[in-house]
């Protein structure tokens, strides 16, 4: 098979500025003509591979840097953004596109950051969904809305907090050495920590520096919460810079940030990134073996999924949900092209609700949203036991899914009928912003859609969408 060509013009006209350099100068030195130059800095030709010693020999390049990976991500990302509905299926050939992605990358990002910013609009005016039923419609966001908007439009992926918990985990192999670890780190500042019979998870008495966990919690949950305390005792300064940065409007909001920052770090020190990640593509997105594997709850696990954004080891990129048993989305994230209402419940045709009908078990669902993207969707409830007779036991449940372009990397895919279109069951992000017009579950009118009502005919509806 012949190997493929490289044509890395970007790469060649930012090493010559960077080593200020004419294009006449820059050819002598690498033994070519001048046109011959011009022509693979303008991607007309390959570069050669007497070009490519002669930058290593020269200049001692990195010859990896002149790989077509970044350029490969570039062309992926903005076939992703030209398949959007707005752009109404107008797709430009592959081949304008790694052009583009190869001659100007800098206008490909912009493209893409311009995308992102219109996706970001379009997701910001589905809130007027909740605001034209909420009397405080004109009112400032409250500091817990503002917090989960800071997540939400940083991929829910902090880069700072998550390699500082990498690195605190570094030599924890197992569950039990993460646990050691945290309780050597706690002792390290002076804490002594007690398990007590309690229905509080955890409470710190900075006067006497004694952390009490509840002994009835789940191992699972009694690691989280150390490794929760050493992120408040032994990261501070990095989780205040990271405050400082995010530039909330109310000391409530910070302070829920903090805490929420806390939870990242612990979440990642129980699952360091690349081990995780690796794991993940592994056993292609077990929850059960990710929990068992690294000690945490299924709940975690989903959610740790959704943070795998690392610049340049990016994850699949997962949605995930939890919603209670009123349908009430408690907490939201999605790095894919699915949005949920920011208020109130989420669609009621989605399997998530089926969840709290089959306690411990999976549900799949093949899903696709009005933009005709199609999904793969996984939800399972969630209870959360107190630990003694008698006291409430928390039930939600969970969702976890992508796009089902990544469907083979779940294991949760197989035996699944992807190739049918029956298959894909419709669902939305919510009834005032939802356009489907036959839907028999639907609760209110599409907001920007009129109604026709006929005092002759009754359908499942009172009213027809037109």
């Amino acid at each position: 098979m012949a190997s493929q060509k490289l044509y890395a013009g970007a790469k060649l006209r930012e090493l010559r500025t960077r080593l200020d350099l004419t294009q006449k100068d820059f050819a002598a030195r690498l033994g070519v003509s001048l046109p011959y130059l011009n022509q693979m800095e303008n991607n007309n030709r390959p570069v050669s591979t007497t070009v490519v010693l002669a930058l290593a020999s020269e200049f001692g390049l990195d010859v990896t840097e002149l790989s077509a990976g970044d350029g490969e991500r570039l062309v992926s990302d903005m076939r992703e953004a030209l398949a959007d509905p707005v752009f109404q299926g107008k797709m430009p050939p592959l081949a304008d596109i790694r052009l583009a992605a190869s001659n100007a990358p800098g206008l490909a990002r912009a493209f893409l950051d311009l995308h992102a910013s219109y996706r970001q609009t379009h997701e910001r005016l589905a809130s007027l969904d909740e605001a034209l039923g909420r009397e405080d419609a004109r009112a400032a966001p409250s500091p817990w809305e503002e917090v989960r908007d800071f997540f939400h439009y940083c991929d829910n992926y902090i880069d700072a907090v998550d390699r500082a918990a990498e690195h605190f985990a570094r030599d924890a192999e197992t569950p039990s050495a993460t646990r050691a670890a945290a309780l050597s780190a706690l002792a390290e500042n002076g804490v002594a920590v007690h398990f007590d019979a309690t229905d509080t998870l955890r409470r710190y008495d900075a006067e006497a520096k004694v952390l009490h966990l509840s002994a009835r919690a789940t191992p699972e949950t009694q690691t989280f919460q150390l490794l929760l305390q050493v992120a408040l005792m032994s990261q501070n300064k990095l989780l205040e810079v990271t405050l400082d940065l995010a530039r909330f409007t109310s000391d409530a909001a910070r302070d829920i940030a903090k805490i929420g920052l806390a939870n990242y770090f612990a979440g990642a020190a129980l699952m360091p990134y690349r081990r995780f990640h690796r794991a993940a593509q592994d056993c292609r997105h077990d929850l059960e073996v990710l929990a068992g594997t690294f000690g945490a709850s299924i709940e975690q696990v989903a959610h740790r999924l959704s943070t795998l954004q690392r610049p340049g080891a990016k994850g699949v990129p997962f949605f995930f949900v939890r919603v209670d048993r009123a349908g009430t989305i408690t907490k939201r994230h999605s790095t894919t092209r699915l949005q949920f209402a920011r208020f109130g419940g989420a669609c009621p045709l989605w399997n998530v609700h089926r969840a709290f009908e089959t306690p411990g078990r999976f549900l799949r669902q093949l899903a696709e949203t009005p933009d005709g993207v199609r999904y793969i969707s996984l939800a399972r409830d969630i209870s959360k036991p107190a630990g003694r007779f008698g006291a409430p036991v928390r039930r939600y449940a969970i969702a976890l899914g992508c796009e089902v372009r990544h469907a083979d990397q779940l294991v949760y895919a197989d035996g699944l009928d992807l190739g049918r279109d029956g298959a894909f069951e419709p669902i939305g992000i919510s009834c005032r912003i939802c356009e489907r017009k036959g839907c028999h579950q639907r609760a209110v009118p599409p907001l920007e859609r009129q109604l026709k009502v006929d005092p002759d005919r009754r359908d499942v509806l009172p009213y027809r969408v037109e």
